[in-house]
């Protein structure tokens, strides 16, 4: 079945026993990623977590339907988390979706997966399973998110105050939930005891990381100069830990000139490609130079690479400035080479 995720959400909340399979794609990772610790929110702090990447599955597609049908050691909830999913692990969702049991539900985040593959296909006609197709929200979609989760956390936002929270997180779902939290706190709160919340109040907690912020290091990345980039993102390092946010707006640029690019490798002009994603007229230049530097395989290399930075540095077992700063660094040399 398919699914929007301003309708998932509250079926995440309280998941339904007959539905197996909660499949989120699209290049909204971080969209993605809440609503799945919806799921695991809904389950409860001691609810067993089961997790692997998603090409664990070509080989072993029996696994995942396995998984699903086991019982917790514990004898507590249970469920299963798929990362970096993909059209491999069709087999695998097959099985799951046609097996005798499976009592314990499966959540995969699929940004690769496009909306016309064979597994959104499948999933979409299941009965017992979900798809949703998660997009970064524009400026006035983020706005409105905004609002929407202020009002959960019992804050009433202003018109003003939710802009500067969209720009502030750069359509970002995670970094926007992050400093809605902050703000609930500051406030003191809650769906039982709502709060005004303005611009004074998102100055005082200093709710003001912005792409515009980071705009020099993600020029650098884009541009192959890889010694400011390497500079750049040491200078944001230094002003506070913005290693997620840096490589969430990154992959982002990326995956937008992926787009353009398949474009023109398909026989399109650049200059009419540009114009049809309405780049901005400052950047259209910088848009046309970063279409020539680099190749689709170079784009898909380099978007793989900060997305598995990404999922090392939220692990918590890895020195996340220091990989987020190599791994700038080295996109930048690799296009420049």
């Amino acid at each position: 079945m398919k699914a929007k995720p301003d309708t998932l959400g509250p079926r995440l909340d309280k998941p339904a026993a007959d539905i197996r399979l909660y499949l989120l794609h699209g290049p909204d990772e971080a969209g993605a990623a809440e609503l799945a610790q919806r799921l695991a929110r809904a389950l409860g702090p001691q609810a067993e977590r089961i997790e692997f990447d998603g090409s664990a599955l070509k080989a072993r597609p029996g696994t995942l339907a396995d998984e699903a049908a086991s019982l917790s050691l514990f004898g507590d909830a249970r469920y299963v988390r798929v990362n970096a999913m993909g059209e491999e692990s069709l087999e695998a969702v097959t099985l799951l979706l046609s097996a005798e049991r499976a009592g314990n539900p499966v959540v995969a985040l699929a940004p690769s997966v496009k909306g016309t593959g064979k597994l959104v296909k499948l999933v979409s006609a299941a009965p017992n399973a979900y798809e949703c197709a998660c997009y970064v929200p524009d400026a006035q979609a983020a706005g409105r998110l905004a609002t929407a989760l202020a009002r959960d956390q019992g804050l009433r936002l202003s018109h003003e105050a939710a802009e500067r929270l969209a720009v502030a997180s750069g359509g970002d779902r995670a970094i926007l939930a992050r400093e809605i939290e902050k703000l609930a706190l500051f406030l003191d709160a809650a769906p039982d005891q709502p709060r005004d919340a303005g611009l004074p109040a998102l100055d005082a907690i200093g709710a003001d990381l912005g792409e515009a912020e980071m705009f020099g290091a993600i020029a650098a990345i884009v541009g192959g100069d890889a010694a400011t980039a390497g500079a750049e993102v040491a200078a944001l390092e230094a002003g506070g830990n913005h290693s997620v946010p840096l490589l969430r707006m990154t992959v982002r640029k990326l995956l937008s000139l992926a787009e353009m690019r398949a474009e023109i490798d398909a026989g399109d002009r650049p200059a009419d490609v540009i114009e049809r994603h309405r780049v901005f007229f400052r950047e259209k230049q910088p848009t046309m130079d970063a279409l020539r530097r680099w190749s689709s395989p170079q784009l898909a290399r380099a978007i793989e690479r900060l997305r598995q930075t990404e999922r090392a540095t939220m692990s918590g077992a890895s020195a996340g400035d220091v990989l987020t700063a190599h791994v700038a660094v080295a996109a930048a040399r690799s296009v420049r080479r």
